[in-house]
């Protein structure tokens, strides 16, 4: 019997036992685990659709492009297309991106120890998918305060708990704040809402990018960084060619993206892999199940560098539903990982968490050491 606990801690045995597909008591629902499938189902919203009642994020904050399919979900995530492409991804980012990591590395560079998540991957997410908004300012620490509550009533959802007083409120607040901001001029939210958006809508999508982005960003950062210095041949490779360094990080997501499982539900009976699906059914697509399938990486529990194929991983999902700011999150990671490698004999204290989450994945801290 597969528990949650299981899900949460260690996942990656489970995955390989049900692989391609397999029914989950504890989820209510049919899991896929090999990438075959799991394109087949993300590429296909007229059989295994976001748009249902039961769906986790929609249910913490209403309808969104993450929650809509069809003519709708491209209504709503029209307006915050073009700005997230690669091309405007890094002419519109990459100053501030890297001017906010040197700020940021500089607070805790003499420091010589630090959590690495609470003072560089988190802050650093946060700052950059505000700035992306034009939100109005606030804190990082009151918005990664949101961000917990909400992602974490969102987890609570997809194991089946009620949406949480906790979350409830946090989502409240951020509406609050963002709706602050739909007046100004040079904003996304400002141009989603001149596009025909109301401002539920609007509040809403950006509640999906800024968490979305947070949670991308902050689990990739943090994954890479675990899994770099939990493999210290493989990070000698990387400190001896930097230009490996992206490809470290492609092979980061594969082992552990940083959002594991994408859940859709059968508008219609269909057959996966020899599996009855019947319609109405939950299909929980594991990202990180398709990332293990040994059917396309060799070795797949193996953290290797130099993978030739690494990124044929589905960390960003794939589909309509393809994440949205997976440039900017590549972007970011490339360039703070590349800052802190820098600092002198860096290594993990003893006692450093693995990833660890049913829905988001990450390390519950990066507690490391360096030479100031």
């Amino acid at each position: 019997m597969v528990t949650l606990e299981e899900l949460s801690s260690d996942p990656h045995p489970v995955l390989a036992e049900l692989r391609p597909v397999g029914w989950v008591d504890a989820l209510g629902g049919w899991v896929v685990s090999s990438r075959e499938l799991a394109l087949r189902v993300m590429r296909d919203p007229s059989t295994f659709t976001v748009d249902d009642p039961r769906f986790s994020t929609a249910q913490v904050v209403g309808p969104s492009m993450l929650s809509l399919d069809d003519s709708a979900h491209a209504e709503h995530r029209a307006p915050f297309e073009h700005p997230f492409s690669l091309a405007q991804t890094r002419a519109r980012f990459t100053t501030f991106v890297e001017e906010e990591t040197d700020r940021l590395l500089s607070s805790i560079r003499q420091l010589g120890s630090a959590d690495l998540r609470r003072t560089v991957a988190g802050p650093l997410s946060v700052a950059v998918v505000a700035y992306s908004l034009g939100l109005p300012p606030t804190s990082a620490a009151t918005v990664l305060e949101w961000y917990e509550a909400i992602s974490t009533s969102v987890t609570g959802v997809s194991a089946g708990h009620p949406v949480t007083a906790e979350g409830a409120a946090a989502f409240a607040l951020l509406h609050k704040h963002v709706a602050g901001g739909i007046d100004r001029s040079d904003s996304l939210i400002a141009e989603a809402a001149h596009a025909g958006l109301d401002t539920d809508d609007v509040v809403a999508n950006a509640a999906v990018l800024m968490f979305g982005g947070i949670e991308t960003t902050e689990g990739m950062i943090t994954n890479a960084l675990w899994h770099l210095l939990t493999n210290r041949s493989q990070l000698g490779l990387v400190l001896a060619d930097p230009t490996l360094l992206p490809n470290a990080i492609e092979e980061s997501l594969r082992l552990e993206p940083a959002a594991a499982v994408v859940d859709r539900y059968a508008t219609r009976d269909a057959e996966l892999a020899g599996a009855t699906i019947r319609r109405g059914d939950l299909v929980t697509v594991s990202l990180a199940g398709a990332g293990r399938d040994p059917e396309v990486f060799p070795d797949p529990d193996s953290y290797d560098v130099r993978r030739s194929n690494a990124r044929r991983h589905l960390a960003f999902a794939s589909g309509p539903h393809i994440c949205l700011g997976m440039h900017l999150a590549r972007l970011e990671a490339v360039t703070a990982l590349t800052a802190l490698l820098q600092l002198p004999d860096l290594k993990l204290a003893a006692g450093s968490p693995p990833p660890h989450g049913l829905v988001f994945r990450k390390p519950p801290a990066v507690n490391a050491t360096w030479t100031p």
